[in-house]
């Protein structure tokens, strides 16, 4: 689980090659095109401008470079030429990125068109869930605390925190220890060490927590049909706090409240 100070300056890099395929996409007019859409222009980002590999691709039999999870997709939505984005979705892009050997890993909701308030609020709650979590990350924190922080906004908003889903260690590989679960106790779990890396990405719904996985084997939607948003970001345990490594150009790193 423990990175050297080598090895973060490389997910570094990947994680700042992450952060401009956002940064490319927010100069994108999504309304009026398919997610299949989206995802070809994602893939040909990475590969031909920023000569990376998209790792999600061939992972786990997975045959594209992101998931997008449009309103009531929770996660692990599968791009389709028939899925056209309107005015009034919101829609998750997580998008994953391999540089010399090492994987980043983010996502963000977009706001596509004018959306309704609520589901604006929804958005905007759920991203500063994910700040409110890494702002707990530094040496000595337990796991719990940042879980704790998360479902502790998300609840004060109204919202609910998925719980069959977490953050995760990535490294060489996608998927690392430890498990960041996205809700918990403060003082407990795993205690934080200096490079540790891991991702935290809360996902909240509008309504109850409960999930379900449909037909296809990836999509997972809200039991209720209600909205749900998530946000992402690849972290560091450094000496003295956190490293956001996928911080995006855009992003303004909140005070510790």
């Amino acid at each position: 689980m423990i990175k050297s100070p080598e090895e973060v300056e490389l997910m570094a890099e990947s994680g700042r090659l992450l952060a401009s395929v956002f940064s490319h996409l927010d100069g994108e007019v999504l309304a009026g095109r398919s997610t299949m859409e989206i995802n070809d222009l994602v893939e040909a980002f990475i590969v031909d401008r920023l000569a990376a590999r998209p790792a999600s691709k061939g992972q786990y039999g997975y045959g594209y470079v992101l998931n997008c999870s449009r309103n009531e997709v929770v996660c692990h939505g599968v791009p389709s030429e028939t899925d056209v984005l309107r005015g009034g979705d919101i829609v998750n892009f997580d998008i994953t990125l391999e540089k010399n050997g090492y994987i980043a890993d983010s996502s963000k909701t977009y706001l596509v068109g004018e959306v309704h308030p609520a589901a604006r609020r929804l958005v905007r709650t759920t991203y500063e869930a994910m700040w409110k979590g890494i702002q707990k990350v530094r040496p000595g924190a337990r796991l719990g605390d940042v879980g704790h922080a998360i479902e502790r906004h998300a609840k004060r908003a109204g919202y609910s925190v998925v719980r069959e889903y977490c953050g995760h260690g990535i490294g060489r590989e996608m998927h690392e220890k430890p498990e960041v679960l996205h809700f918990g106790r403060p003082g407990t779990g795993l205690r934080l060490e200096e490079g540790m890396v891991f991702t935290i990405e809360p996902m909240l719904n509008a309504g109850r927590r409960a999930v379900h996985t449909e037909d296809d084997g990836w999509t997972v939607v809200t039991a209720d049909g209600k909205l749900s948003a998530q946000f992402e970001h690849t972290v560091a345990v450094t000496g003295n706090g956190v490293r956001v490594l996928t911080l995006r150009p855009d992003e303004t790193v909140p005070r510790r409240g």
